[in-house]
């Protein structure tokens, strides 16, 4: 299967504003990129690129006076398989983890562990560890939220969430996240592309969609509390602790959004 990407993200700004951005191809996926992904802004400005510290590909940019436009397409291989489902896989000790992965366990801007700990233990204490606690907890949040993009804010945190009982897709990544990191299991935000490939057309507009993989078995397994079901079609762009780590753009001075507007979509032979 090959996939189609893209985007078109338009700032507007009041005066030169230095920015950083997170819109690469994720670097686990970019043997499967067929020729190169583009990045361009307009007016053309340079983008400086580099790594951050959870291996995310990022760009730095000075906007100019007036705003910028940033447009990326790409085209991607892909198995077309759904999100492996791994039934057996099991909970590691805590004192068996990698020290790498510990700090996925640690609260962070977003996923207030010390919050939801008692209630974490209270609703999946009994749930047989490993893959089954991740699946409990994935539906319940599914249960609890109800999906609205009037329901976005970028302060709302995993607490929030579940006391609002409303959000978007980052939400219900950031609610299951968190309590799983309350019950030991280290779970790291993923943010991507995930089009309506191998399900009915959404009529929401689309977006780049957030989810979240857990630590089990010695590998990280791909879960959305969101849709609960496995997807087709998944492109990770990046990873971290929560969507802090991994915001689209970060822009340092006053900088508006004016146009936001992505795809991924199958291509199909002609």
């Amino acid at each position: 299967m090959q996939i189609k990407l893209g985007f078109d993200i338009a700032y507007t700004a009041p005066q030169p504003t230095p920015m950083v951005i997170m819109l690469s191809i994720h670097p686990s996926r970019r043997h499967d990129i067929i020729g190169t992904e583009t990045i361009v802004a307009e007016p053309d400005v340079p983008i400086h690129y580099y790594n951050d510290t959870f291996g995310n590909i990022c760009g730095r940019l000075l906007a100019p006076a007036g705003g910028v436009m940033l447009r990326g397409n790409a085209l991607v291989r892909d198995s077309g398989l759904p999100d492996v489902i791994a039934e057996d896989a099991q909970q590691i000790p805590i004192e068996q983890l990698p020290d790498d992965v510990i700090v996925y366990l640690m609260a962070s801007r977003y996923c207030e562990t010390d919050k939801l700990v008692d209630l974490a233990w209270s609703l999946f204490g009994s749930t047989k560890p490993g893959w089954p606690r991740v699946m409990a907890i994935c539906q319940y949040v599914h249960d609890r939220i109800t999906f609205g993009y009037e329901h976005a804010h970028h302060m709302k945190s995993a607490f929030d969430a579940h006391e609002q009982r409303s959000g978007v897709c980052r939400d219900f990544a950031h609610l299951a996240l968190t309590l799983c990191r309350c019950m030991g299991i280290p779970a790291r935000y993923c943010t991507g592309y995930m089009g309506d490939i191998g399900i009915p057309p959404e009529p929401m507009p689309m977006d780049f969609s957030g989810w979240f993989e857990a630590y089990l078995s010695g590998q990280w397994y791909t879960f959305d509390a969101r849709h609960v079901v496995p997807r087709i079609g998944r492109i990770l762009m990046a990873t971290g602790r929560d969507a802090a780590d991994v915001a689209l753009s970060t822009s340092f001075g006053r900088m508006n959004l004016a146009k936001f507007f992505v795809v991924s979509d199958e291509v199909t032979a002609t």
